[in-house]
């Protein structure tokens, strides 16, 4: 497994747009890098992927980590996992409970099937910049400039929508901690996939997620990339993100149900609005899409960012409702203090 893991890193790199709208996605609400200094910042150096014997040796180590359900429905089993889209190098390969549910069943489903080239090309039109757009007044232009330059992001996002740009951003938050989204859980888990023969399943299309990150009028384009910059001015949005990714390794389904009330970044009405949409106003569409996967008797491991799979409008409630069997499994330190039931 590891030779075709490694074999396909390559291929995960040039995915990189479409995994910044997924850390947007899962980080909607504004954890972006805050370094502000008006000097040219140190640019950390570029991370390579991991080398064969490095992702043996993670491969060794590996613990299971993350939120899980276990999906039961007419003799069949599937599974619901919760995902972080940036991670830290020793965390990148999931541990062998995961990998052994994936083995046992049809199909990986993931937000979007990033390796169809009719999503890349979607995902690369739609954050484009747009030809005849008008541009962001001077001020706000300016403030974005300097803050993508002190984020040390590549040249090319200046191709990209203002909002695009925004989330490129978001996606190098972590760096000061330790994360990068080219170790996505998702990235590994697609790569396995791969090395074990899996298809895989889009639960969305690219329209449905561009749809509530992208806009047309010159207003709200402002109005979300200047939301976006206050809240990359925020100290502390390194350490929140931190938060997230330790509370997601520990399996603590409370700190991510309560996420909203600690993250600092639901501030404004605008804020908690767009949370609503593109963290529960998405989950019935996945939830739909799943329910028809298992009735036509096929069974998927569903990989999705963590924070659609809790709380009352969270993916495992919104299938129990339709009348399938859901049960958590206790992963990471969850697993030492829970009952729940085992992967088998």
């Amino acid at each position: 497994m590891e030779n075709g893991f490694s074999r396909r890193l390559h291929m995960h790199r040039l995915l990189s747009i479409g995994k910044r709208l997924l850390a947007a996605t899962l980080l909607c609400c504004g954890l972006a890098q805050a370094q502000t200094a008006q000097t040219a910042p140190t640019c950390p150096p570029e991370l390579p992927p991991p080398t064969g014997a490095e992702l043996a040796r993670l491969q060794q180590q590996a613990r299971d980590r993350g939120v899980l359900w276990r999906l039961d429905y007419q003799g069949r089993t599937s599974w619901l996992y919760g995902t972080i889209h940036v991670n830290q190098r020793d965390w990148f390969v999931p541990g062998p409970g995961i990998v052994q549910a994936l083995r046992g069943v049809d199909s990986l489903a993931l937000e979007l099937n990033l390796l169809d080239p009719a999503v890349q090309q979607e995902l690369a039109q739609g954050m484009r910049l747009q030809a005849g757009a008008a541009p962001l007044p001077p001020a706000l232009r300016s403030h974005l400039d300097r803050l993508l330059r002190a984020a040390c992001a590549p040249a090319s996002v200046a191709a990209l929508r203002p909002e695009a740009q925004v989330i490129t951003l978001l996606t190098l938050v972590g760096r000061s901690q330790g994360l990068e989204p080219q170790l996505g859980v998702d990235l590994a888990l697609a790569g396995i996939a791969l090395a074990l023969g899996k298809p895989m399943v889009g639960l969305e299309t690219p329209a449905t997620q561009l749809r509530e990150l992208m806009f047309d009028q010159p207003a709200e384009v402002e109005q979300s990339v200047a939301s976006g910059l206050a809240q990359l001015e925020r100290g502390d949005a390194a350490e929140q993100l931190l938060r997230l990714t330790q509370a997601w390794a520990a399996g603590d389904v409370h700190m991510l149900e309560t996420y909203p009330q600690w993250c600092n970044c639901l501030g404004t009405e605008a804020e908690r609005q767009l949370y609503a949409r593109v963290v529960d106003g998405r989950n019935p569409g996945m939830a739909e899409a799943i329910a028809q996967q298992l009735r036509q008797g096929h069974s998927l491991f569903v990989a999705v960012g963590a924070l659609h799979l809790v709380g009352p409008q969270g993916l495992p409630a919104l299938l129990a409702a339709q009348g399938f069997q859901v049960q958590p499994v206790a992963l990471g330190v969850a697993a030492a203090e829970s009952k729940t039931p085992e992967m088998q």
